[in-house]
């Protein structure tokens, strides 16, 4: 597996973890495979892991050629011996889920300031480099979708709101006219006196059918919601980044 052995969260702590959890899911979760470079089917409530790599953009390509992408899973990239980290979740299928990492111990810029969601080999799956920080800017928000076909992970996107959600607010500056983003000197503890928690916050969602072409509901809801805030479908996130500013998502 081609993602570092120092990560965010390793694969191995995140099976003990997850085995726990099955203890009392068991009923609820029939998916067995518990690396994010596993293979597998899934249904609706099956517990569903993947992982977001953190790197430079071109960390993600092979040769670093900037032309062809690879899955963060794949030998041929050289990401374990290179400047990057790995975060690995495991979210319940058709949920919305807020994925969140707190920027405070690990700032994305410092290990080049680019995402990729990934999950799969031989049916390897992975999004586009997403930016994420750099010394000038980071985007804290995100949406990203899970698309299924009879269960088999097909694709995995962001979704974009063209910084309609932070317009006219000038605390935010819209990055390539489609992500919200605030000034990095603003955020805590990044050198520039900043007290914004700017905590990166991922929405998930699924598409598609799982195993037994049951439809996911959970994009569908998601695009019934655009008009509140993502942090406010959470009321245990009230000290977040939108509530310190004034909660426009």
């Amino acid at each position: 597996m081609a993602i570092p052995k120092s990560s965010i969260l390793t694969v191995s702590s995140l099976i003990i973890l997850s085995t726990l959890l099955l203890s009392g899911e068991s009923r609820t979760d029939t998916n067995n495979v518990f690396s994010p470079c596993g293979d597998t089917k899934v249904q609706r409530k099956d517990g569903f892991t993947f992982g977001i790599a953190f790197a430079s953009r071109s960390a993600f390509f092979l040769n670093n050629n900037n032309s062809v992408q690879l899955s963060p899973c794949d030998s041929r990239l050289s990401l374990s011996n290179g400047n990057s980290q790995v975060a690995v979740f495991r979210p319940k299928v058709d949920e919305i889920s807020l994925l969140t990492i707190n920027t405070s111990i690990f700032f994305p810029g410092s290990v080049g300031g680019y995402m990729v969601a990934f999950a799969g080999r031989r049916y390897a799956a992975r999004s586009i480099p997403a930016f994420v920080a750099n010394g000038t800017y980071t985007v804290t928000s995100f949406t990203l979708v899970l698309e299924f076909k009879k269960g088999r992970l097909q694709n995995m996107y962001w979704k974009r709101d063209g910084c309609t959600s932070c317009s006219g607010n000038s605390n935010f500056v819209c990055l390539n006219n489609q992500d919200c983003a605030i000034r990095t000197n603003n955020c805590r503890n990044q050198g520039g006196g900043g007290s914004v928690d700017c905590s990166l916050g991922i929405q998930l969602t699924f598409s598609g059918t799982d195993k037994h072409d049951s439809v996911f509901n959970s994009w569908y809801e998601v695009q019934n919601l655009r008009q509140y805030s993502l942090y406010g479908l959470y009321s245990n996130l009230r000290n977040s980044l939108t509530g310190q500013y004034n909660k426009f998502f």
